[in-house]
Formats: C-alpha cells, structure tokens, sequence
C-alpha cells in the first residue's frame, strides 16, 4: 500500500507542473483612457503616460480630438470604450465642454451629469473610474510670462467634487500643471507647443503637446496615481521607456 501511495505522490507531483505550463496566462490588467486631445496619443499626455508602464499591464487611448464629455457619449464612443471591459477607466473632459464650439459645448449641470453617468458606467461593468482633472491651457495673463489664468478651473473644480461625492479615485493634473507651466514660464512653455496656423498665419498653440511634453505632463498623472492608486504602483516606472513607433 505504501509504495501505491508512493507512486501516486510522485505522479501527482509530476503533473502538477505540467499543468500549470499549460495554464493560460493571467489576466493583464487593463487600462482605458477617455478624453479629449489632449490625453490622446497625438496631442496630448497618452503617448507618454504609456511610456511609464510595465509589460505587465495594458493600455488602450480612446481619446478623440475635440470631444466634450457630451459629443464623445453621442458619437457611441463610451459605448465602444465599455466594450473594451477595462478595468479602470481614467476620466479627462472640459476643454471641448466650454462655450463657444457649436455641437460641444455644454452648461455646467450637463457636464456634471456627464461625468456622473460615465462614473456610474463603470462602476456597472466593475471596473475602477479614476477622473483627472483637465490639462491647463497655456492662457497666460496680458503682460506677464508666468501666470495663467484657466477658464478650466470650474471643469476641475466639478470633477473635485464628483470625485470626493463618489468616492473614486481623483488625479490632480489641472492644478499641477498650471504650477509646472507657471514655474518654467512662458518661453520655456513654448518648447512643447506646436504651431498652429490660422488664416494663414502662425503662432504656438497653448493647448496641445508636442513631443516634449508628452512625457513632462504624464510624469505628473504617473505621480498622482502612485498615492490615489497604490495597487498600481508596481505597474509604473521611475523613469519613461523609449516612446514607440
């Protein structure tokens, strides 16, 4: 009886292995970002935010160039976003939210329903929404080089509030970067400002980012999320790897 027990030890030991080769890989953890330009992978944070990422985690930019929390949800895009079953989703609207853009624009009580409602979606697929308030424009004060005046403080300020009334995650961008700008000043800023051209003429648009900036205003979600979601933690690096092709 000993030496059946015997051989049914080392045969279970041996397959133990062989099945945990054959196992199928665990589950990546996925990340979604959802906004506007200026978290996309073109001109805004995106591409860098990607840089400082592991191996063992996943990110998908769906952000889209001139959205408003409103003219994104329309389109069907926070559908198909849904879709992808992330498990966190990070939050950015309020720049094509403010007056003046036909199809986008909204009041403030729209906004704040906006964001409400792609909080609540989230959570309903189980995954973790993390809203990060809105990159500063680069609006600097007639006659200074180093203070700005945001009209996206009330975007930001509302985004605060869901944030704390929820009980999700918040990550502070629009604050930090307005400090960071403010700190290098506006000929510093222009580094990482593309041109933009209006009726034929040029000037620096203080809005998006351009390769250098990239990396500068993800260095400060990356931050952020550090301390609002130590659990991924792990999964960001000190330092940005080589951006990809």
């Amino acid at each position: 009886m000993k030496s059946i027990l015997s051989l049914l030890a080392v045969a279970l030991a041996l397959a133990v292995p062989a099945l945990a080769a054959d196992a199928p890989p665990a589950h990546k953890i996925k990340l979604v970002l959802v906004g506007d330009s200026t978290v996309n992978d073109q001109g805004g944070w995106g591409r860098g935010f990607k840089q400082f990422l592991t191996g063992d985690i996943e990110c998908t930019n769906v952000a889209q160039n001139g959205r408003s929390s409103m003219s994104f949800m329309k389109e069907g895009r926070w559908t198909n976003a849904l879709a992808l079953r992330g498990d966190y989703y990070f939050i950015q609207f309020g720049h094509n939210n403010e007056p003046g853009k036909p199809g986008r624009s909204t009041d403030m009580p729209t906004f704040v329903s906006d964001i409400t409602k792609y909080v609540d979606d989230a959570i309903a697929i189980g995954a973790k929404p993390i809203l990060v308030t809105p990159l500063t424009r680069r609006q600097w004060v007639k006659g200074s080089t180093n203070e700005i005046k945001s009209t996206l403080v009330p975007y930001a300020e509302a985004m605060r509030k869901i944030a704390a009334e929820k009980k999700i995650s918040l990550l502070e961008l629009h604050d930090r970067s307005k400090a960071l700008c403010e700190a290098l000043g506006k000929e510093k800023c222009l580094e990482f400002s593309p041109i933009k051209t209006v009726d034929g003429t040029n000037s620096f648009d203080g809005t998006h980012l351009k390769a250098p900036g990239h990396v500068l205003f993800a260095r400060i979600v990356v931050e952020e999320l550090r301390t609002a979601v130590p659990e991924l933690a792990p999964y960001l690096l000190a330092e940005p790897k080589a951006a990809a092709k």
